[in-house]
C-alpha cells in the first residue's frame, strides 16, 4: 500500500502543469463559480441494523446437542492441540474426552453418553416442535435442545429425510416462541439475511450477508439458496431469516477446501423444507412420487441439433422396465419438457416435480421425441431405490460387422437375443469405431437408435439412413449403452 502511495506522489508534478495550462486557456465563464449541481441520492444510506431483528428473533433459535451409547472401553484417540485448546479455552466439552465415575477410568463393559455433535434449530410451534437438519440429529441415542433462557429440555425425533437432510424433533413444552416463515419467491439475490446458529458450539451466534444466488444445483435433490452469510460447524439446522424477520431458508452446507468457512455457504428453501417438515409431522416419513426413468442434461448443441431449440428438459436416458413411466409409453431419448403443465427447465426439476407428486396419482407429462411434442399420461409411484443396471455383451453368433461408413461406424444387426435382453425393437450394434464416430465417443457396443431423429429399425435401413445424412456436416445419433440412452453429435470431416 506504501507502495503505491509513493508512486502516486512522484506522479503529482507531471499532472499539475497540465491542469495549470487547461486552466489558463480556459474561457472565463468556465473558471466563474457554478451553482452547484443536484447529486443523486444514494440508494442505501448506511448498512443495515440487525439489533432489533436479533432480539424479536433470538428466542425462536436453539442450541441442539446429540450423543450415542458406546461402551467406555475405546480411547479418545489422538487429538490435535489447537483444537483441545479450542475447546477448552470455551468450555466446551471435547467429543470422547469424557472422565469416568468420580473422575477415574471407565470400566470396559460400562455405557456412556458420548457427545455425537452440535448443531442448531428453531422452533415451528409454540408446542415443541424444532426443524433441524437431518444430519444434525441422524444416528443420535439422545437429542438435548437448550433454549435461549438456558432451559435444557430432551427431545425426541419425530423423522428425518436424508435426502433433503431436513428433520423434525419434539420437546414437551408450551408457550414456546415460534418462528415466522417467509416467502421464498420473494426472496432477492443481492438482499441482505442473517443467520443464528451456534457454530463450534457457541450458542446465539449472529452472521450477516447477502444472497448469492437462487436455485443453485449442487447435484443435491433440493436447488439451494446460496449467500455469503459465514456458517461454520454447528450452524447446521439454524434459520436464515431475511430483514423482515422472517425464516427463508435451513443453513445446511458450506463450500469449503480446509473445512472452515470460506465465503460460500447453502441454504434448504424454507418453501421445501416445511413441505418435508409437515409429512415427518403427520407420518414420521417422507412419502415421494417416482415414475422410473433415469436423466440426462441437454445440451446446448443436442437441443439444436435435434429441433428443441433452447437447451431445456431432461433427457430420459433409461426407462425402468415395468414402470410407470414405461407403462405411459416413454422411451429412452425422449426429452421431458412440462409435468402437468410445470416447465422442466433444467433436468434437475424433473426429480423434484415428480417427487412432490402424490403416487398412485394421475399426471400428464409433455414430451419431445424426433421433432414433435406428444402427451402422455402416468400414474405415479412411489419412491423407491434404484435398480441396478445391465449391459448386453456381444454374442458368438452376432452377424459380421458391416463395412465401416462415413460416420466412422462398423454395424450389425443386433441378434433375437441382444433385442430381448435390451428391450428393443430395432437398432444396430456398433461393431467397431473410428473417425468422426470416435472423436465423437462412441464405442464398441453401443447400440444405435436414431439418425437425425430417423428411428434405426435395422441394418439395411441404417446404410440407407447414413447415403441420405453423407452431405450433412452432423449426425445426431441417439445412441444406447447398456441401460443408458444419450444423444451424440457425430462431425463429419469435410
Amino acid at each position: 500500500m506504501k507502495h503505491r502511495q509513493r508512486t502516486l506522489d512522484r506522479a503529482t508534478p507531471w499532472i499539475a502543469p497540465a491542469l495549470l495550462s487547461l486552466a489558463l486557456a480556459a474561457p472565463a465563464t468556465l473558471l466563474a463559480p457554478q451553482p452547484a449541481m443536484a447529486q443523486p441520492q444514494a440508494a442505501v444510506s448506511g448498512l443495515p441494523d440487525f439489533t432489533e431483528l436479533v432480539e424479536r428473533v433470538s428466542p425462536s433459535v436453539v442450541n441442539i446437542r446429540t450423543s450415542e451409547r458406546r461402551n467406555g472401553a475405546g480411547g479418545g484417540g489422538n487429538v490435535d492441540p489447537g483444537i483441545e485448546e479450542f475447546f477448552r479455552r470455551f468450555g466446551i466439552p471435547m467429543p470422547n474426552q469424557r472422565p469416568g465415575p468420580r473422575g477415574g477410568p471407565r470400566g470396559e463393559g460400562d455405557e456412556e453418553a458420548m457427545p455425537r455433535g452440535v448443531g442448531s434449530g428453531f422452533i415451528l410451534s409454540a408446542d415443541g416442535f424444532i426443524m433441524t437438519n437431518a444430519h444434525v440429529v441422524d444416528g443420535a441415542d439422545e437429542v438435548i435442545v437448550t433454549l435461549t433462557d438456558k432451559r435444557e429440555l430432551k427431545a425426541r425425533i419425530v423423522g428425518t429425510d436424508r435426502r433433503t437432510d431436513v428433520a423434525v424433533v419434539k420437546v414437551e413444552a408450551t408457550g414456546l416462541p415460534a418462528v415466522r416463515i417467509g416467502d421464498v419467491n420473494r426472496l432477492k439475490v443481492g438482499e441482505w439475511v442473517m443467520a443464528i446458529g451456534s457454530p463450534f458450539g457457541l450458542d446465539n451466534t449472529v452472521t450477516a450477508g447477502i444472497v448469492s444466488a437462487k436455485q443453485r444445483d449442487t447435484g443435491e435433490y433440493l436447488p439451494f439458496i446460496q449467500t455469503d452469510v459465514a456458517i461454520n460447524p454447528g450452524n447446521s439446522g439454524g434459520p436464515l431469516l431475511n430483514m423482515r424477520g422472517e425464516v427463508v431458508g435451513i443453513n445446511s452446507q458450506i463450500y469449503s477446501r480446509s473445512g472452515g468457512f470460506m465465503g460460500i455457504s447453502f441454504a434448504i428453501p424454507i418453501d421445501e423444507a416445511m413441505r418435508v417438515a409437515e409429512q415427518l409431522r403427520t407420518m414420521g416419513r417422507v412419502v415421494r412420487g417416482r415414475i422410473g426413468v433415469q436423466i440426462g442434461a441437454v445440451g446446448k448443441e443436442v437441443a439444436e441439433s435435434i429441433g428443441l431449440g433452447a437447451a431445456r428438459g431432461a433427457l430420459v436416458t433409461g426407462v425402468e422396465r415395468d414402470q410407470p413411466a414405461d407403462k405411459a409409453g416413454v422411451e429412452a431419448g425422449d426429452i421431458i419438457l412440462r409435468v402437468d403443465g410445470k416447465a422442466v427447465e433444467r433436468s434437475s426439476d424433473l426429480p423434484r416435480l415428480i417427487g412432490g407428486l402424490k403416487p398412485g396419482s394421475k399426471a400428464v407429462l409433455q414430451v419431445f421425441r424426433r421433432g414433435a411434442t406428444r402427451d402422455l399420461t402416468v400414474t405415479i409411484g412411489e419412491f423407491e431405490a434404484e435398480r441396478p443396471t445391465r449391459r448386453a455383451a456381444a454374442e458368438p453368433n452376432a452377424p459380421p460387422p458391416a463395412a465401416k461408413s462415413t460416420l466412422g461406424l462398423g454395424v450389425s444387426d443386433l441378434t433375437d437375443a441382444q433385442k430381448r435382453e435390451l428391450r428393443l425393437k430395432g437398432g444396430v450394434r456398433v461393431d467397431s469405431v473410428e473417425g468422426p464416430a470416435a472423436r465423437a465417443g462412441l464405442r464398441e457396443g453401443d447400440v444405435i437408435l436414431a439418425l437425425d431423429d430417423t428411428e434405426v429399425t435395422d441394418l439395411r435401413q441404417f446404410n440407407a439412413t447414413v447415403q441420405r445424412l453423407e452431405k450433412a456436416r452432423t449426425v445426431t445419433a441417439l445412441v444406447r449403452r447398456g441401460e443408458w440412452v444419450n444423444y451424440v453429435v457425430i462431425r463429419l470431416a469435410r
